[in-house]
């Protein structure tokens, strides 16, 4: 049986590289959708109902700090436990602890609202975990965050900030 490392869990699920830092393939998008009138003002045109992927992330590779439109639920699947950083519009910090062990405060699934910057780092090795976002993601809705400015809208957070963007 082969060992159930990063590179095996890439190849099965067929994980491709993802602009953020890490791998993922996505697993489901809504056949249906939601129109673009029936959504907040900050959605341009129509969303699927709800997508899905699976995204790994080795040791020493981060998801960079982005942020989208919709709520994103994560769901822990295997590996090590994973650090979810979050930066609130209002720029309040907070650390969500992705994993399988809940007497040391981690979670299976957390949530990271509409609008919040947020990057995520492996802990133990590598980490693999799904994300579901609705109304579904659309990478018009994805912003990479860039150093300077974070850095400048949030400079109580400058240090993350610094570890946690490729731009």
């Amino acid at each position: 049986m082969e060992k159930l490392d990063a590179a095996y869990w890439i190849k099965q699920l067929g994980l491709i590289r993802h602009p953020e830092g890490g791998w993922f393939v996505e697993t489901y998008r809504s056949m249906e959708s939601v129109s673009g009138n029936a959504l907040p003002d900050r959605f341009f045109g129509d969303r699927s109902f709800c997508t899905a992927i699976y995204f790994l992330l080795e040791q020493g590779d981060f998801s960079a700090l982005h942020r989208i439109k919709s709520d994103e639920l994560w769901h822990f699947y295997a590996g090590g436990r994973l650090n979810i950083e979050v930066i609130s519009p209002a720029g309040l910090y907070e650390q969500k602890i992705l994993g399988s062990d809940p007497a040391n405060g981690e979670s299976f699934q957390v949530a990271v609202p509409a609008g919040s910057w947020f990057g995520a780092k492996a802990v133990d090795g590598f980490a693999l975990v799904g994300c579901t976002v609705a109304p579904g993601f659309d990478f018009t809705d994805f912003e990479l965050g860039r150093s300077q400015d974070l850095s400048r809208q949030f400079p109580q957070n400058d240090e993350l900030i610094r570890r946690m963007t490729r731009i």
